[in-house]
């Protein structure tokens, strides 16, 4: 036979997809920690949401795509009064979720923010017991969407120890697209075949860049790309339960898979020795251990790199307020990661820019004592010419420490340091903070906080009774787990 003639002999599926699978299908959350983790995760979740309908940047995207459309038993998009097919519902609150980049985050290899799949798990589980509500069943309980949230986090989280796409120019929306199928298919009763093959498709999927990212082209593509991942994945999902075929080599398949066609080089130049294919590294089995180490962002909208940098410019902001005219040099100590992908110089074209800047988020946190959204509007960052002025005086350094450490399983620090020295050669102390208050290791620190944020997001958009009636409710970890999803999201309706 003629050695330029394929082999058509159909492989079974590569065994990270069966691993996946498996895990969805048979994996039982018993963890109390992981489920109280999930519950905040859930109610930080929507906040975030309820937060970026304030910003017309964002609302303008929400909707059906044909005005008038009715959906009936249609998912509901909180915060709106929209009812829609739950792909789009899917979208829509997938891009509210990421808007302000205020939700959770997971920093390894690999960066993420696993809440995106929250977008796709409500919307798919609202749907779900609307239409069994409608035929005579019971309509599933706000457990079912913390046990898939545990689910989606660690098939997100566990991928990203390890798996670098960033390394390769994909964005980690990869990972959202991927998890979403996973349990947006679990939920609609997926068997092992038909999740097999949803996750197949949403690997074989085209996969989004990461230079809507990072300079010179950041823009508020990095907003929704997460909406548009979770929405990808309910599609996929519904998909695989219309029984089309999967595609079972799809991340092995010489030449035309995912690690060689994506994965295996960071040049035009194909891996060829089988020592070059890079392939995915599951480094310990999957659990819930993402969902209990998830990092919360508590006190800033800003990309996590740079939480601790604004924490320690808020700290020394009482001693700088005064002076920053007098400041010749400001000296920003970070880890490796935060230096690549939010140290920028020159200018800033728009919020998404800023956002996703060390040294401007740093300014703010220094020169005005916080940090919030509006503070990346074009409007604030032109009226007040001070933030660059205190930017061309910002030096960025690595510390190796904060770099290792950044990695090390057991610390996962997110370390950054400030110090600010003056024209009369005076300077302040260095002002270091190794861990967030969103980081595990303050936990007994951050939930009142995080729950503080959650009734600020409530009060922006509702009644104080209706807020009081919804916080209350979330407070109550059984009573939640009980209810009804329908009546969970009604309650966040109009």
């Amino acid at each position: 036979m003629s050695a330029n003639v394929d082999q058509n002999q159909r492989p079974p599926y590569d065994q990270v997809i069966q691993t996946i699978a498996d895990y969805v299908l048979d994996y039982r959350v018993e963890s109390v920690e992981a489920l109280d983790t999930a519950r905040n995760c859930l109610l930080d979740s929507l906040g975030c949401a309820l937060l970026a309908l304030r910003f017309p940047e964002c609302s303008k995207l929400l909707g059906p795509l044909v005005e008038g459309t009715v959906v009936p038993q249609g998912a509901r998009v909180p915060g709106t009064n929209f009812r829609l097919d739950p792909v789009k519902a899917a979208w829509d609150l997938g891009a509210m979720i990421r808007w302000l980049d205020f939700n959770d985050t997971w920093l390894a290899a690999e960066w993420a923010h696993p809440s995106d799949n929250l977008g796709g798990i409500l919307a798919v589980a609202d749907h779900l017991s609307q239409r069994n509500l409608a035929h005579g069943k019971e309509p599933l309980p706000v457990r079912r969407v913390l046990e898939a949230m545990i689910k989606a986090h660690e098939i997100q989280g566990v991928l990203a120890l390890e798996n670098s796409f960033n390394r390769v120019g994909l964005d980690h929306v990869v990972l959202v697209k991927l998890a979403s199928t996973a349990v947006c298919a679990w939920l609609m009763g997926a068997n092992r075949e038909q999740l097999l093959s949803a996750i197949s498709h949403a690997l074989v999927d085209g996969q989004a860049l990461r230079t809507y990212r990072h300079a010179p082209n950041a823009g508020s593509r990095k907003s929704w790309a997460a909406g548009d991942a979770t929405s990808r994945g309910v599609r996929l999902a519904d998909i695989a339960l219309r029984d089309e075929m999967g595609i079972p080599g799809v991340l092995s398949a010489p030449q035309w898979g995912f690690y060689d066609v994506l994965y295996s080089h960071t040049n035009k130049d194909m891996a060829t020795k089988a020592e070059d294919r890079r392939q995915f590294s599951l480094p310990q089995p999957f659990g819930c251990y993402v969902m209990e180490n998830i990092l919360f962002k508590v006190s800033f909208p800003a990309e996590f790199h740079g939480q601790t940098a604004c924490e320690a410019a808020v700290r020394l902001h009482p001693q700088v307020r005064n002076r920053v005219t007098e400041i010749d040099r400001i000296v920003i100590t970070t880890q490796e990661s935060a230096i690549r992908i939010i140290s920028k110089s020159g200018p800033l074209a728009n919020a998404a820019d800023r956002d996703h800047c060390l040294q401007y988020m740093t300014a703010v946190a220094l020169a005005y004592g916080t940090l919030e959204a509006e503070h990346y509007e074009d409007g604030f960052h032109r009226s007040h010419p001070v933030i660059d002025r205190l930017r061309d005086c910002m030096e960025i350094v690595e510390d190796p420490r904060y770099s290792r450490e950044y990695l090390e399983a057991d610390k996962r620090s997110i370390a950054n340091a400030l110090q600010v020295f003056y024209k009369d050669g005076r300077h302040t102390e260095k002002m270091e903070v190794e861990y967030p208050v969103g980081h595990r290791r303050r936990r007994a620190e951050g939930i009142p906080l995080l729950e503080a944020k959650f009734r600020a997001a409530l009060e922006s958009h509702f009644v104080p009774q209706r807020c009081a009636r919804i916080f209350a409710l979330c407070q109550d970890q059984a009573g939640l787990e009980a209810m009804p999803v329908n009546e969970f999201v009604e309650l966040f309706v109009g």
